[in-house]
């Protein structure tokens, strides 16, 4: 039995390409087969530094934009003013390390956190603006911190309330009745500040044209904690009944008649309410987002505290554990397995656990590898799910012209005549034909009239039809030189049919500069629909392409302020672009026979 030759199957060829020739002694045979065209191609491609370079960095995309957004999804529909151009940071939840084991309290606001220790002393961290990193100074000890939106409160032991971060709307202008009041609680809500008093007494200050919380003048001085979301605020008073604060109806004004008068705590989600009874029983009402009002069963009857964020809750029971559940788009529903918890703050899409020890546990969002859009959408989940759209669209109408530049360009340059004539002319018409205007023009006239998914094939089918001229032209140069040579005729004596001839025998010995056109034409591609999406005629949001990510930073502010909405997606088309050129630039010089140098 003969040894098998190196080299002669696929997994021989990636090994030559990817890893090199294996050293062993060849015989002269086995020299001459490896020196085969294909095998010497392969052999000038690896020892281009370049080439190889390009293909490394085109599979590490290539991999990265098919195989990680299984594992980091992106949900179209998914908005929130909240996280809106936050710049790239994995310190939300990073709390001071002087706090663990010394705090008094703690809380999370968008994208910071506050907290203060059992000394009295102020603490923040996270992605703070210029505004929020001034801290307050006070003659006395903080005894309570709160983050909001992009402002916070702290409140010292003299019952004084102190704000910081962005003061707009009179954030900073604490109603007179504090001064004459001692202030026991602090909230820092959504472009709204409350404060309740001693005397039971609630007062909301802030952005009243964007949220309006009014309060009961009968109900005064009867409250002992308050909640809010973006929208409305809930109390509870002495009594245990839950008042909601909120000038019109709504599905939290629904409050089940069996709990009032026996609740101890409450917290308040976007679309919920949940309160936690004497007896130790969840319950929870309003919207049902997320399965919020699936509570977990080990809960009832040993719950004694409930903290809510954005669209989850984390409740505490009396054993020390804690459990969240809830919208889980940032894993803020996630929460470890503790023991001996004393208290649970929950926030936006962070939560904060204390031990019987004073340690801190965290879980939820800790940040934006690649910052947030303006409808504070990840980056990085919109550029992986972006960019398989972009290669998918390049890769489709590479096919497409590929199928359509061989066939002419074979039939073309095999028969010549007027069939070649008539190929040739076609592909001149054709290639007339501008693909950015007309792309526009169908976008302007047919595009609002068909689904997303009608609106990509139409841009993979146009890009297609309108990129095959040059390859027909390749194509019908190299089947013209390689007709009249030996083979061609050996094989038209035997009797083999044309279709056969062209596809079997001439075009595989060509298809080497047919490859390093389709390479080339692939990046390209890529570039025209970036371009029409950039220009607002491609892919439209919610769905991510490249382009369309680009066309959403085409703006003064954008380019000055929030640098990593278009930095990234830039650099990920630029080393894709850039690295398919430097393959197919490789590939060019490893057909070239000059380069064969042995």
């Amino acid at each position: 039995m003969s040894k098998r030759t190196y080299g002669s199957t696929f997994s021989d060829v990636i090994k030559t390409l990817f890893f090199g020739r294996r050293s062993a002694t060849l015989s002269i045979l086995e020299e001459e087969q490896v020196q085969s065209p294909y095998r010497t191609m392969l052999r000038n491609f690896r020892e281009k530094w370049s080439a190889m370079l390009g293909v490394y960095i085109f599979l590490a995309i290539f991999l990265a934009v098919f195989i990680l957004p299984i594992f980091f999804p992106m949900d179209s529909g998914f908005q929130d003013p909240t996280q809106k151009n936050t710049k790239p940071s994995a310190s939300y939840m990073r709390y001071n390390k002087k706090l663990s084991g010394n705090v008094a309290s703690i809380d999370g606001g968008s994208v910071f956190g506050v907290g203060v220790d059992k000394d009295g002393m102020l603490y923040q961290w996270g992605t703070l603006t210029a505004k929020l990193q001034k801290l307050p100074t006070s003659s006395e000890k903080f005894t309570q911190a709160s983050a909001g939106l992009d402002h916070a409160l702290a409140l010292d032991a003299a019952g004084r309330v102190h704000t910081w971060g962005n003061d707009r709307f009179t954030l900073a202008n604490l109603p007179t009745q504090l001064s004459r009041e001692r202030t026991v609680q602090v909230l820092a809500g959504h472009q709204i500040s409350m404060a309740l008093t001693e005397g039971g007494n609630i007062y909301v200050w802030g952005n009243t044209n964007l949220i309006t919380i009014p309060v009961p003048a009968e109900r005064q001085g009867t409250f002992t904690k308050m909640v809010a979301n973006t929208t409305l605020a809930l109390a509870l008073t002495t009594g245990g009944e839950v008042v909601v604060l909120s000038s019109k109806e709504t599905p939290f004004s629904y409050i089940p008649g069996e709990i009032q008068g026996r609740v101890v705590d409450l917290a308040v989600t976007e679309r919920s309410a949940a309160a936690v009874t004497s007896d130790g029983n969840l319950f929870v009402w309003g919207g049902d987002d997320h399965g919020v009002q699936e509570i977990p069963s080990h809960l009832q009857g040993h719950t004694v505290a409930v903290a809510a964020g954005r669209g989850h809750y984390t409740a505490l029971t009396d054993s020390g554990t804690v459990t969240s559940w809830g919208w889980n788009n940032y894993k803020q529903s996630k929460a470890p397995r503790l023991k001996n918890i004393v208290s649970i703050t929950s926030s936006y899409f962070q939560n904060y656990a204390v031990d019987a020890n004073g340690k801190i546990h965290t879980w939820g969002l800790k940040g934006y590898l690649m910052g947030t859009d303006q409808y504070g959408r990840d980056l990085f989940t919109r550029l992986l799910t972006g960019g398989r759209v972009t290669l998918t669209i390049g890769a489709i109408a590479v096919i497409i012209s590929g199928v359509i530049g061989i066939t002419l360009g074979a039939f073309s340059g095999y028969y010549g005549g007027k069939v070649d004539m008539l190929l040739m002319r076609l592909a001149e018409v054709v290639n007339a034909i501008p693909f950015l205007p007309l792309a526009m023009i169908l976008s302007a006239i047919i595009g609002s009239r068909i689904s997303e998914t009608g609106r990509i094939s139409m841009i993979m089918v146009i890009l297609g039809l309108l990129s095959w001229p040059s390859l027909a032209r390749l194509v019908r140069g190299q089947i013209l030189a390689a007709r009249e040579q030996e083979f061609v005729t050996a094989a038209k004596a035997m009797g083999i049919t044309e279709m056969k001839i062209i596809f079997r025998h001439i075009l595989p010995n060509v298809i080497t500069v047919v490859l390093v056109n389709l390479t080339l034409s692939f990046a390209l591609c890529m570039l025209y629909e970036s371009s029409l999406s950039y220009l607002g005629f491609g892919v439209n949001e919610p769905n991510a392409t490249w382009g369309n990510m680009l066309y959403g930073c085409n703006d003064s502010t954008v380019m000055a302020q929030y640098w990593w909405r278009w930095v990234f997606p830039a650099i990920a088309l630029s080393l894709c672009t850039v690295s398919i050129n430097m393959a197919g630039d490789g590939m060019r010089d490893a057909i070239d026979p000059k380069s064969n140098d042995r």
